[in-house]
């Protein structure tokens, strides 16, 4: 099967045709580090990652370049720094927060069992790039200089809006700017602006006097220009990105190099949501991938880095996912089952079940490819057939979903000595033990139970259903 991808600007589906199959390349917005990364913010990570090792199996490694840049340059990093290190000049406390943070979200991520895009670009170290562009886009017409800052200006694009298709009134609500005098069109945005006293400042763009920093959307424009070039196959991110963000940097990046588009296929990751309701730090239901890896406050469990991802992976990316605690349970089980099946046989390098690959090549069908697995699965739960067990490891690999480890080290992380097994476990074990005694199954029931003594979990039954404690 050829790989179709969904292109949010075309609205469809459309067969991946590379510029350069010797060189296929893909950008996708990172994070801006002030702060610990959010679970929203893993999902992005995580698809795009399965998409790399995608093209990275079709095209070759050495034939794919990634490029996820890092924000280091913004008015929350500057709160921040401010914040924490009030001693320090505000330009060190800025290297110092985006450091420490930068640190932070590769071990989150690399807990989460992603690959190391090719290339991570900081903002920061191409403000050269951003210089170059604006001064392409005020000598073109599409941006102009007025009180110290440099805007692009909407109307000069005669086509602008075409990837969000949002009406006029909407764009002006919805944009990332401040609504100022010397603008000419409610809808233009800033370049380029004047730093504060203090504040992060490099020389400005044309002819500006007053030291100033990059808006937020150049930043993309010129790092994808950098390190992919004019045009490129694949730009991805959030679906909150599609405007104001990536509509702006189409604008800049086609003014600045009169081009048709800026990247053949623009991918977008659905919204995430928390037990049926936006994240949000006032309703409590805010948690950063840090916190669900080594603390307790969601199910009263912590989850294993590639627990997160399975349960990440049980939605098709473009849609709307609920992250739940059932969901989490949902995919320990599982995960704890699969790897099982799998430890003590080594997965064949390289080597990646057709069927697996024929679902991700339909726009990363990751349900219809966890389906497989499940299929890989019932072939190598008995242990019997290594060749079975290899093929499904190897897929497992593939998905990033098992590096090697034991099944303890899934299901029993972070459950100190003495602490016992995790409740949402062992409700989960019960449910699963309840239904095979409806179904008459008295065989599973009774493994059930076993795994649950072995645990140290106490049944009881009685008319009015199942009791549980933990045997002292």
């Amino acid at each position: 099967m050829e790989l179709r991808l969904y292109d949010t600007l075309a609205r469809e589906k459309r067969p991946f045709r590379p510029l350069d199959p010797a060189r296929v390349r893909m950008y996708v917005c990172g994070p801006t580090v002030y702060d610990f990364a959010h679970i929203g913010n893993a999902r992005p990570v995580i698809v795009f990652d399965v998409l790399f090792r995608l093209l990275r199996h079709l095209y070759g490694a050495a034939h794919v370049t990634y490029v996820r840049n890092i924000t280091d340059v913004d008015d929350k990093i500057n709160a921040r720094a401010a914040e924490e290190y009030p001693a320090l000049p505000l330009n060190e406390a800025i290297r110092t927060v985006t450091e420490k943070t930068e640190q932070q979200f590769h071990a989150d991520v690399d807990a989460l069992g992603c690959l190391r895009p090719t290339i991570e670009p900081r903002a920061t170290e191409h403000i050269e790039e951003m210089r170059v562009l604006i001064e392409r886009l005020v000598a073109a017409g599409n941006a102009y200089v007025a009180e110290a800052h440099v805007l692009f200006s909407v109307p000069s694009m005669p086509d602008y809006g075409r990837l969000s298709r949002r009406p006029l009134d909407e764009m002006i609500a919805g944009a990332r700017v401040d609504v100022a005098p010397y603008k000419r069109d409610p809808t233009d945005f800033v370049l380029w602006k004047p730093s504060k006293p203090g504040e992060p400042a490099w020389p400005s763009p044309s002819g500006i006097a007053t030291p100033g920093r990059p808006g937020w959307h150049i930043e993309c424009s010129a790092m994808s220009w950098q390190h992919l070039g004019e045009t490129f196959d694949i730009h991805g991110g959030g679906i909150d990105l599609v405007f104001p963000h990536h509509e702006n940097e189409i604008a800049q990046s086609r003014c600045a190099f009169r081009t048709p588009v800026m990247a053949n296929y623009w991918m977008h990751n659905g919204f995430l949501q928390v037990e049926g309701e936006k994240m949000s730090k006032s309703l409590g239901n805010f948690f950063t991938i840090r916190e669900l890896l080594n603390t307790t406050n969601f199910g009263s469990n912590k989850w294993h880095g590639r627990v997160l991802r399975l349960a990440m992976l049980m939605t098709q990316y473009r849609q709307p996912i609920d992250w739940t605690v059932d969901r989490l349970v949902e995919a320990r089980k599982t995960l704890r089952e699969w790897i099982d099946a799998v430890e003590g046989f080594e997965a064949e390098s390289g080597a990646l079940p057709s069927e697996l690959l024929d679902v991700l090549s339909d726009d990363l069908n990751l349900p219809g490819a966890l389906g497989v697995l499940h299929s890989l699965y019932r072939a190598a739960r008995h242990r019997t057939d290594a060749v079975a067990c290899r093929r499904f490891g190897s897929a497992l690999a593939f998905l990033g979903l098992w590096g090697g480890e034991m099944s303890n080290d899934v299901f029993g992380y972070g459950v100190e000595v003495g602490e016992g097994p995790a409740p949402a476990d062992i409700e989960a074990l019960i449910a699963d033990r309840n239904l095979a005694r409806k179904e008459k199954n008295f065989h599973e029931a009774d493994r059930i139970r076993d795994e649950l003594a072995a645990m140290g979990v106490v049944l009881k039954d009685s008319k009015n259903g199942t009791t549980w404690e933990i045997a002292r």
